[in-house]
């Protein structure tokens, strides 16, 4: 017999486990290896086939045999590992260590074989008491006629063995979960791509759904992980509930049920916040001093803190005010043209909300339905939404916000909408996103004659700070950008406009050029599509990935684009959107009135190229006279003529003049009659906002500190997009950059020379 080779260093723990057989045995002895050498030296490790092991003889005969190696080490290491067929030629014998000056050998070892009644008698004893004590080790060594460390390694062995075995069951169970959920997470990423708007990423259809779905999978992927972290025979009971998830009572559940043992809230503690939150929301729209003050010098209402802490509980708060967040509180009142059902159907379909203030909303979803309301009655329904709330420019951070909606009937004439965060479930969902809570905010509807309602909005907003540009901290301190003021205003615009597109009897005085009804709604419809996909591109969404670049005067630009690859609505291929917003010292009303004016579009636009502007069609689609929707004609000195089709409107808040070009032949057919969905359009325009929206915050505080006034003026967002490349597979150039780049700067240049004013 040779002598068998040391080495110096110890082999990867991977290699003793290259048998089958030997992987059972092994793996305690070699994972326990820091237990120092005096141990190592006495240690023995016994290999056994059996019906529980996986690489033994099956049945559990009486000719099955059990293999008893010992281990010892040395100064220079662990012993090198063997397959079985080399172990079953060797001979038992002890084993010694040789002097460190001469080459390194040791004495092979003999192994000794177990007999079937020694390995029956200590089967019969593990099943008993898999940890025998020292006495019964002793006794049994005795009775068999083996050493007490052959006895007291082969029930080592033995339960390594067996939870080898259960660990082997255990992953082979979560390879078949995991996979299960690999193929649901690959089915769902195909409906999503299906049933989604290619451009923008909005889910269309199926939502409420795939948002379920998406649910059930991220809680069965961290109980997954939970039980893979454990790993030993405590995971079965997990692995068993991870398993069953599947069935169909757990696939007709809702989502929030789900939720019940991740976040500790289910559908009847929703119920309890929302029903408190329409209470307080009745209070706040209602009651006036202490808990709102009018300002003297604003005349706006401002919301007492002080006093709303004491009247109405505070969640997560120090001394009645949070830590490094702000707080926006804000309430208006106004008449809206439209019915009461009406105003129902939109806040409470998610589509329509989110058209109808497109400009202040850049993504909407309904996460799950809580409570359904059967159509058109709306009392009681609650349904968990995610929003993310925008403005027109992108230096202002988006908001987003998980909330549950609430609709409830006060009486025949009167509803409210009542919209709150829920703690936990907002955890759920995607808390990394998270900037903005809203305590109970929403509105009360009051049903008047000829299809108007009064509207009272109250907004409540906890929201994360952040950094904000220098231009928009006024606006932003206010606490008017995303409060109701702005909610209102855009509520009454959108309304009126869908009366005028409504209307059968629109006065000629502000509409000439459309001489049907049907041509008259074609074009606003084709305005308003317009004007929503410019919205949608200028924003801070998540969907616009901005790139910063500074014009040779100053202003700094902001670079994006985007690939259409089958929106009819806009023209296929590569479109660069750039975007800059500056401070003019000008009025507001002043600039939008030089900017929707055809007379003088010729002193800033680029391209009519000096050519004479005319308007061939006037639409109006509101009261003021600057909601109107023009088609105009820019004949140019070479005797070309292009058709600019441009929507206008303004309102308490913000104004708006979006234009783009359109085909000459689709048009005319457009203003016939004929359908509008095919009209490919591109969008560029301005939106402008006054700079002294009152720079006083919207609540006040025993330890508020007086703000500064600062002088009027607008905040003027010019955004341009254009056509690169015909080719969607076409990448992005530096010229094309460059060419949106001086269109924006020239276009400001021409603005501020006309009008002779100087951005701050």
């Amino acid at each position: 017999m040779g002598i068998v080779p040391m080495s110096n260093s110890n082999p990867p723990i991977k290699d003793f486990f290259a048998s089958p057989t030997l992987s059972l045995s092994l793996a305690g002895i070699f994972r326990d290896a820091g237990g120092g050498p005096t141990d190592i030296a006495t240690a023995s490790a016994t290999v056994e086939g059996g019906d529980e092991g996986s690489g033994g003889r099956r049945g559990g005969s009486d000719d099955q045999r059990e293999y008893t190696m010992e281990t010892s080490s040395g100064n220079s290491g662990w012993e090198r590992s063997r397959t079985e067929d080399d172990l079953l030629d060797y001979d038992y014998e002890d084993v010694v260590d040789v002097d460190a000056d001469e080459a390194k050998k040791k004495k092979r070892k003999k192994y000794h074989r177990h007999t079937a009644d020694q390995i029956r008698e200590m089967e019969a004893l593990f099943k008993e008491s898999p940890h025998p004590d020292e006495k019964q080790r002793q006794r049994l060594s005795k009775q068999l006629g083996l050493a007490p460390s052959q006895v007291k390694f082969w029930f080592q062995n033995r339960r390594t063995q067996i939870k080898a075995i259960q660990e082997r069951h255990e992953n082979s169970l979560l390879k078949q979960e995991l996979e299960k959920l690999r193929e649901d997470n690959k089915a769902m990423r195909a409906a999503i791509n299906k049933d989604s708007c290619f451009n923008c990423g909005c889910i269309t259809t199926g939502e409420q759904r795939l948002c379920i779905e998406n649910a059930k999978l991220k809680a069965e992927v961290e109980k997954l992980r939970t039980v893979i972290g454990k790993c030993g025979p405590s995971g079965a009971a997990s692995t068993g509930s991870c398993s069953s998830a599947g069935n169909d009572e757990q696939e007709n559940r809702s989502c929030l049920d789900f939720y019940t043992g991740i976040s500790g809230i289910d559908k009847w503690r929703i119920m309890e916040i929302v029903e408190r939150a329409m209470e307080e929301l009745k209070a706040m729209a209602i009651d006036g001093e202490p808990l709102w003050v009018r300002g003297v010098e604003t005349g706006r209402e401002m919301l007492n803190y002080d006093e709303y802490v004491k009247r109405f509980p505070v969640e997560n708060s120090s001394n009645g005010r949070p830590k490094r967040s702000g707080i926006e509180a804000s309430r208006e009142t106004g008449v809206v043209f439209a019915d009461l059902p009406r105003l129902l159907r939109i806040f409470m379909d998610v589509n329509q909300w989110k058209e109808m203030f497109a400009s202040m909303i850049s993504k909407a979803a309904i996460v799950d339905v809580i409570c359904n309301a059967e159509a058109p009655n709306k009392d009681g329904a609650v349904h968990l939404m995610f929003a993310e709330l925008q403005m027109l420019t992108p230096l202002v951070p988006t908001r987003q916000v998980y909330f549950a909606r609430y609709c409830k009937r006060f009486s025949a004439e009167q509803w409210a909408i009542v919209d709150v965060s829920v703690n936990k479930v907002e955890e759920n969902m995607d808390a990394s996103l998270l900037k903005c809570r809203k305590r109970p905010s929403g509105c009360i509807i009051q049903e008047s004659s000829n299809g108007h309602c009064k509207v009272t909005w109250v907004e409540h907003l906890e929201y994360q700070k952040s950094t904000v540009h220098a231009l928009y901290r006024t606006v932003i301190s206010s606490g008017l950008a995303f409060g109701a003021r702005h909610w209102m205003a855009t509520l009454q615009l959108q309304c009126e406009r869908l009366v005028f597109f409504m209307a059968t009897n629109v006065p000629t005085k502000g509409s000439t050029g459309v001489p049907t009804l049907a041509g008259r709604k074609s074009i606003l419809k084709l305005a308003q599509r317009m004007s929503r996909s410019f919205c949608h591109a200028i924003g801070a969404s998540s969907y616009n990935t901005w790139n910063k670049f500074t014009s040779k005067a100053g202003e700094d630009i902001r670079v994006s684009s985007r690939k259409n690859l089958n929106d009819p609505g806009e023209p296929l291929g590569v479109i660069v959107c750039a975007v800059s917003s500056i401070w003019l010292s000008v009025s507001p009303n002043l600039l939008f009135d030089f900017l929707r004016d055809e007379a003088r579009r010729n002193e800033w636009d680029f391209m009519s190229n000096g050519g004479h502007v005319k308007s061939i069609a006037n639409l109006a689609k509101g009261q003021e006279h600057g909601n109107v929707v023009t088609i105009q004609t820019i004949k140019s000195k070479e005797n070309n003529t292009m058709w600019m089709l441009q929507d206008s409107c303004t309102n308490a808040f913000e104004s708006m003049v979006v234009f783009a070009p359109v085909d000459i032949t689709g048009m005319q057919s457009v203003i016939t009659g004929c359908d509008s969905s095919n009209i490919a359009t591109l969008p560029s325009g301005f939106s402008i906002l006054p700079d002294r929206l009152e720079s006083r915050p919207s609540l006040i505080t025993s330890r508020h500190k007086k703000s500064i006034d600062v002088e009027g003026g607008s905040l003027l967002t010019i955004a341009f997009q254009i056509l690169t490349n015909n080719s969607p597979s076409a990448k992005l150039t530096m010229e094309s950059i460059e060419s949106v780049n001086t269109l924006v700067s020239g276009t400001l240049r021409n603005i501020k020379t006309s009008l002779q004013c100087e951005d701050g």
